[in-house]
């Protein structure tokens, strides 16, 4: 997700005499120090009893889920997965960032968290490889944030299905209990013109697609990106800059604003999504 600082799949700390960095609200994106621009943001607002039904899966959760319009890394978010302990599909909550088995949790390395994976290069990457192999989860969403710099500023995209129903990324989990469970979104080359506002995108799957990301072999088929005419549904809405700030939350984040005509590629802003 672009624009500004870039980290790669990993999370920022916070730079001194940058505007909003290192801001901290109770109970929100509390884990790292944040500000703006963030790399990773998207929305994830059905409850648990919608997921359940659209997933064919059981509810493996305490709690409800509570609707998110500025999801950022290391937030609770929902997955689904195959349980083992419950021998079915289950809606699940993850912290994003995805924490290797062989990393000590809570020591320092866990302070940089992996929310990306590049269907490029996981299979073959410690952090990433074993999950693959294994460990395979579809992440709901409604949408998900862009950056594009055109001169000076920057202009927010919510990128969403035209039709309002859900997308679902393709993602990787570990975790040694259901209430330590950590994910990643795996990302591709973006599709169409959906490089106007990024060079990467979220591997979205199909509906088509979501047994066999669940529980098929592990192999390159899997990692194929989405076909021309999905990502052709997929709206391009530029929204206000409020979803800049993580403390902000709402369904007023994606509101349509008014912005110039997208007119080619987006420059290039690293490897993010």
């Amino acid at each position: 997700m672009g624009g500004g600082r870039f980290c790669h799949g990993y999370s920022l700390p916070a730079r001194p005499g940058d505007p909003g960095r290192g801001s901290r609200v109770p109970g929100r994106h509390t884990d790292v120090s944040y500000g703006v621009p963030m790399c990773g943001r998207y929305a994830t607002t059905r409850s648990s009893a919608d997921l359940s039904a659209l997933f064919e899966a059981v509810i493996d959760i305490d709690g409800p889920l509570r609707p998110d319009y500025n999801v950022a890394p290391t937030d609770p978010v929902p997955i689904v997965r195959v349980s083992q302990r419950l021998g079915a599909r289950a809606v699940s909550v993850a912290r994003w960032g995805l924490v290797p088995s062989w990393v000590r949790e809570g020591g320092r390395r866990t302070t940089r968290k992996m929310i990306n994976a590049r269907a490029e290069t996981l299979a073959g990457s410690p952090a990433f490889g074993p999950s693959f192999a294994g460990r395979r989860c579809l992440v709901p969403a409604d949408g998900w944030y862009e950056w594009v710099r055109r001169g000076p500023a920057r202009q927010a995209y919510y990128l969403t299905a035209a039709d309002g129903g859900p997308l679902v990324f393709a993602g990787l989990w570990t975790g040694s209990a259901p209430d330590r469970l950590t994910c990643a979104i795996v990302t591709t080359a973006a599709v169409g013109r959906l490089a106007a506002v990024h060079e990467r995108m979220p591997l979205l799957l199909p509906r088509g697609r979501w047994a066999a990301w669940l529980a098929a072999p592990p192999g390159p088929q899997l990692l194929a990106p989405p076909p021309a005419e999905f990502v052709a549904a997929v709206e391009l809405r530029p929204v206000g800059p409020a979803v800049g700030d993580v403390r902000n939350d709402g369904p007023q984040l994606t509101a349509r604003v008014a912005a110039p005509p997208l007119d080619g590629p987006a420059p290039r802003q690293g490897m993010l999504f």
